[in-house]
């Protein structure tokens, strides 16, 4: 195989990393969920752990881009694409330590029904992980129409944010059965807001990759 053959190979083999490790994530987000709502102990036991696997995918990406920087020197849109998969790289393990401390939070809580604490849960989860898809697929595919999306979603998930705290707050001036859960539901809400936030990187990332911008400054 020719050198510039070899590149374009290796150039493919890390968009797979990339998205493999972003499918695993948002699976992830979708069986935390899922498992919350089976009150599933023994599996949200497992999702402690979770993040370890992920850490090996952000490794094993990290490689590849220190390999492709010291063996290949990618120039132009080539090294926008091998900066951006770094960084996507870091904010996709993020998102799975979240997911990984909301675990923590559910057993905590007893495992119960986020909506019965506020009614705003079920809307915010789901648009967060529309960011989360979103921004991958943008990443992947190249689509920094799909980026801009997943930036103007970050508004309605934070307007989601004020609106569950605002329904604690009400619910904490008056009597509750649990105090303790009221707090941990907020520190959820919390997780979800910084996730949505992770998807708002990736999808200035996409962008940064086909221009060389970040948030409008020239960057490469």
């Amino acid at each position: 195989m020719s050198p510039r053959k070899l590149f374009v190979q290796e150039m493919e083999d890390l968009r797979q990393d990339v998205l493999q490790m972003g499918e695993w994530v948002i699976d992830g987000y979708t069986c935390l969920f899922e498992t919350l709502e089976k009150k599933d102990g023994e599996t949200m036991s497992r999702f402690v752990r979770h993040d370890r696997v992920i850490g090996d995918m952000q490794r094993n990406i990290e490689a590849r881009c220190l390999n492709l920087l010291t063996r290949q020197t990618p120039v132009a849109g080539d090294l926008r694409t091998v900066s951006a998969s770094l960084k996507i790289a870091s904010d996709l393990e993020r998102i799975g330590n979240h997911l990984s401390d909301m675990a923590e939070l559910f057993t905590r809580m007893g495992y119960v029904d986020l909506n019965t604490i506020s009614a705003h849960f079920g809307p915010m989860i789901a648009e967060t992980k529309v960011s989360a898809e979103k921004s991958v697929k943008a990443f992947v595919e190249r689509n920094m129409d799909l980026a801009r999306e997943v930036i103007k979603l970050d508004d309605t998930i934070d307007d989601y944010f004020n609106k569950v705290k605002d329904d604690l707050v009400v619910a904490l001036g008056g009597k509750v059965d649990s105090i303790d859960n009221y707090v941990d539901a907020l520190m959820v809400a919390k997780y979800l807001e910084k996730i949505a936030d992770h998807g708002v990187n990736i999808a200035n990332w996409e962008i940064f990759q086909e221009t060389g911008d970040m948030e409008d400054e020239r960057l490469l």
